[in-house]
């Protein structure tokens, strides 16, 4: 198959594009061939070619305007289709990056169509300057704001209503906010005007209105923006938006009734942070946080001076998931490192699953780590012991669940099997309706007397694995975000709508229970998932569910670039391919979330930002399909695909020196520190390269420390696996059981299927106790070795303060 097509771009201080399409050629069978084009980030509509019938070398001579806007990464995406096709591989779609045309110059290119090369699509492209008014544009070198406008509708009717009932108006503005809205033409009044209906959308996405009467009528044309003439039901009337004049009223006249336009410019202040850094109340917080921290070094250390700020280390907590295993086993490793004086020296505090059960229990309580934290311990207790079956699915909390769910429905949320096992949760860890959201926890940060917690959630897409997608969303009580976007919104505003980094509808703040079911939603999965876990790997399932794409560029024509994506081919799977993969990757139970990057776009040169730090799967070279072209956020457990809550902490702006690694997951307790420390080479993000590995050393001990040896940069982790090992001898740090007293140091923490396994949510009260006095001896008896790496922690701090003077001498 031959296909020539011309593509014809221009481009200026603005920089739109004309792509001109010729087809030539379509080799193999007769078919009814024609293309369609994409390109997102400059128009909301799918433009096609006609259908050539019957034609093994099919022509198109037809031209394609698009605007485009230079800071923007604009992928242009050709289709090549046949209109009665049998064979899925006669498909081809051409990813072509259109940052790669000179401008002013004509460009005239051939892509392969299938890895053989026995059929080509010929193309040329044009790219040209046009003198318009610059674009405001917003962007944090990641992703791009682009400038909004609001269209104001008015109807003014002058019928009434038992003349004209039956008439609706429907507005639609492809890709904006709104999308479409309906107007009924009657009204009781001869002449009222109405409230207007808006639309948000793109400036400069070559944005149309169109107006449908839904019963035949004669509508009118308004201004010159439109072409008079008879128009019949469904029969839309067009006018472009940019023919409208901005900051003036138009009005269109009709015998029946009025229509009044007015063109506004939208905010220019956003409610999306578009930022890496750390927002301002955490910065805050750090510093007073800095001071309680300081004391507390000094005196478990027993330095002689007070520290200063920048010889403060910055301790983290972080945990892993294990369900009701990691709920009981935090409480306890708390309030171990509680009674060490070191819980104090902590300034942050990271969970996901489990552990997220145990934090927001905490965080009800302004002041709970400066509290005797066997009280908290003993309610947990109570509540774990509990039948979990005969408490979540009385009556009475069947209908309360019932009503919970209609009210947040009728809030505005996106209802998901998710919010039901939110509502669980909060029934097995309480006695009542817990208020609390995860704001209310500022007021446990706002004099620096607690760690701040950090909750980490995984975004994912809907027919892919979240091996081939996914996406670190952490969770404050000051903002919740993208760290590899560095994209933020304030807390109370998780869940609303969102528009080109606007915020359109404030919906209510979600009860804090509604959030653990998201950031502990194990009924997420996809199938595709499951495997992985089972038997980590995926190369069975990968060929059967995922597209074949080829690198097609033609370095001769356009030499590689470090901020141009190569031009790709991508053949779609066949007919049995898609239903297999639809099954295979389906999530019916995940959690939608309204997607506040809804309407951003990605900077051009993105791939060079931090953006990359945090680059990690396929669709990250496929800027269309990202994370800011969704409606919504589908939001995972991150244990499914990363056993830690490191990502957070990892931030290089947070400038974490010391991590306490806590795990709790099943299996191999060393496999979720090595997936970090590979996962964070591969990154280039400085960790612990030498980490200890359970398959070569079968006995671990309490106790490991990584890291110190290593680069300043690198933080120092004090690991504690889940083990049981002088414990079955020591009661406590060197006091042997009695031979009666051995029974109590039987616990059996690495059987998968004994007492502590992840699905049961209920413990004996023996079993309770056991893993209670394991986790909270462990920590106890390696005091030592939690000190000595604190003591480290500062060393490198105050080295680094010396050198820091001799470095800018150097650089001098």
């Amino acid at each position: 198959m031959l296909i020539r097509q011309i593509f014809r771009f221009f481009s200026g201080d603005f920089s739109p594009a004309i792509p001109t399409l010729c087809l030539m050629n379509l080799a193999v069978s007769q078919s009814d061939c024609y293309v369609s084009l994409w390109l997102p980030t400059a128009s909301d509509e799918k433009f096609h070619t006609k259908t050539i019938k019957n034609c093994r070398n099919p022509v198109w001579n037809e031209t394609f305007y698009f605007r485009i806007q230079r800071q923007v990464k604009n992928v242009l995406e050709i289709t090549v289709s046949d209109d009665d096709i049998i064979h899925d591989d006669d498909h081809a779609i051409v990813l072509f990056d259109i940052a790669k045309i000179p401008l002013g110059e004509r460009v005239f290119m051939t892509f392969p169509l299938n890895p053989q090369k026995t059929e080509e699509l010929e193309a040329e492209f044009f790219l040209e300057s046009i003198q318009d008014p610059p674009e405001t544009i917003i962007t944090n070198g990641a992703i791009v704001c682009r400038e909004v406008a609001c269209l104001e509708v008015y109807l003014d009717s002058r019928m009434k209503k038992r003349n004209f009932s039956e008439n609706e108006l429907t507005f639609t503005v492809r890709g904006s906010f709104e999308e479409t809205q309906r107007i009924s033409v009657g009204c009781d009044s001869c002449s009222p005007l109405l409230d207007p209906t808006f639309f948000h959308y793109a400036k400069y996405k070559q944005p149309s209105l169109d107006i449908v009467l839904a019963k035949k009528r004669r509508l009118p044309a308004f201004c010159a923006c439109a072409s008079r003439g008879a128009r019949r039901s469904r029969v839309p009337l067009t006018i472009p938006l940019k023919l409208l004049p901005s900051e003036q009223e138009v009005v269109g006249e009709h015998r029946k009734f009025d229509l009044h336009f007015k063109l506004k410019k939208c905010q220019e202040d956003l409610d999306v942070r578009l930022g890496f850094d750390l927002c301002a109340q955490e910065q805050d917080f750090i510093h007073k946080r800095k001071k309680v921290v300081a004391a507390a070094l000094k005196d478990i250390l027993q330095l002689e001076e007070d520290l200063q700020d920048d010889e403060v280390p910055v301790i983290a907590i972080m945990t892993t998931g294990g369900g009701t295993r990691a709920l009981t086993a935090m409480y306890a490793h708390l309030l171990s490192v509680q009674e060490l004086n070191v819980l104090d020296c902590v300034s942050y505090i990271t969970g996901l699953s489990g552990t997220t059960w145990t934090m927001s229990n905490l965080y009800e309580d302004p002041n709970w780590s400066q509290k005797d934290l066997k009280e908290t311990l003993n309610d947990a207790r109570k509540h774990v012991l509990k039948n979990k079956f005969l408490t979540c699915f009385a009556p009475n909390r069947l209908k309360y669940y019932l009503k919970e769910l209609c009210q947040r429905e009728q809030e505005g949320h996106q209802i998901s099997f998710t919010d039901l096992w939110g509502l669980i949760i909060e029934t097995m860890l309480h006695d009542k309706e817990e208020p609390h959201k995860l704001t209310d926890q500022q007021q446990a940060l706002n004099q620096g007397q607690n760690p701040l917690p950090i909750y980490l959630s995984l975004n994912v897409k809907d027919k892919i694995s979240d091996q081939d997608f996914r996406e670190w969303v952490e969770f404050t009580p000051y903002e919740v975000g993208f760290l590899k976007y560095g994209a933020f919104i304030h807390a109370e505003d998780f869940g609303s709508e969102f528009f080109m980094g606007r915020l359109m509808k404030k919906i209510p703040e979600s009860r804090i229970c509604f959030l653990e079911g998201i950031w502990s939603s194990v009924f997420s999965l996809n199938l595709l998932d499951a495997w992985y876990i089972s038997v980590h790997s995926e190369d069975f399932w990968h060929k059967w569910t995922q597209d074949k794409i080829t690198d097609i560029d033609d370095e001769t024509i356009f030499p590689a670039r470090p901020n141009e994506l190569d031009t790709r081919l991508v053949c779609p799977t066949d007919s049995f391919s898609e239903i297999f993969r639809d099954v295979a990757t389906s999530r019916p139970a995940a959690s939608e979330i309204n997607n506040f990057l809804k309407g951003l776009q990605m900077n051009n040169n993105y791939l060079e930002s931090k953006f990359s730090k945090w680059k990690d799967c396929e669709l990250d070279t496929q800027p269309n399909h990202l994370t800011t072209s969704t409606d919504y956020l589908i939001l995972i457990d991150t244990a499914f695909a990363f056993a830690t809550s490191y990502p957070p902490l990892m931030r290089p702006e947070r400038k974490v020196d010391v991590i306490l690694h806590f795990n709790y997951s099943s299996g191999s307790q060393t496999g979720p520190l090595k997936e970090a420390s590979k996962y964070f080479a591969n990154q280039g993000i400085p960790f612990p390269t030498k980490v200890p590995d359970d398959q070569e050393t079968p006995h671990l001990k309490e106790c490991y420390i990584v890291g110190d040896k290593e680069s300043p940069e690198t933080p120092i982790v004090i690991f504690f696996p889940l083990v049981n090992d002088t414990f079955r001898e020591y009661k406590a740090p060197g006091v042997k059981r009695s031979p009666a007293e051995m029974a109590e140091g039987d616990v059996d923490v690495a059987n998968t299927r004994g007492p502590y396994y992840i699905n049961n949510l209920s413990y004996s009260e023996e079993d309770f106790d056991k893993l209670v006095n394991l986790s909270y001896y462990n920590v106890q008896n390696n005091k030592d070795l939690i000190l000595q790496a604190l003591r480290t922690a500062v060393e490198r701090k105050k080295r680094h303060k010396k050198e820091q003077p001799l470095r800018k001498y150097t650089q001098w």
